[in-house]
């Protein structure tokens, strides 16, 4: 059924939803499940050999080692990869560059005003624009 899961992470506590959701389905797919994090260019002040940049980056060695171990626990073959750009953008090409069957991410499930505030959410335009299944794993994280 899924050969190649894409799991996108912002390595915030709120993955471990996502990341739970992408190892059950692995194991019982025996899917091989590639970890994203995408260091979006658009945060205000990052440029090339910039340090948040760098910042960003050391987060996202963080959260991908992370992902990587919770497969490890299980047996699962995970990858990891580093990207630059738009996250959504990243996540959809990354989508079509590694061959994926299903996305798996996490969402804030915000509702009212936290909702209109973050329209045009990550997540949101991932599960607008796919060409593959986008499976969302709700949580209350915020941050």
């Amino acid at each position: 059924m899924y050969e190649e899961i894409l799991l996108p992470t912002d390595g915030s506590a709120g993955i471990a939803e996502a990341t739970e959701q992408a190892c059950r389905l692995a194991e019982l797919t025996g899917a091989r499940i590639h970890a994203l994090f995408v260091v979006d260019e658009g945060i205000a002040g990052a440029g090339e050999g910039d340090m948040v940049v760098e910042r960003e980056e050391a987060r996202g060695e963080a959260a991908l080692n992370a992902v990587a171990a919770a497969g490890e626990e299980r047996g699962i073959e995970v990858e990891r990869h580093l990207r630059r750009g738009r996250p959504y953008e990243e996540i959809l090409t990354a989508a079509q560059a590694y061959g994926v069957d299903l996305i798996v991410m996490g969402t804030h499930g915000r509702t009212g005003i936290g909702r209109f505030l973050t329209a045009g959410s990550v997540a949101e335009r991932v599960v607008r624009y796919s060409e593959c299944p986008v499976l969302t794993a709700r949580t209350d994280d915020e941050g």
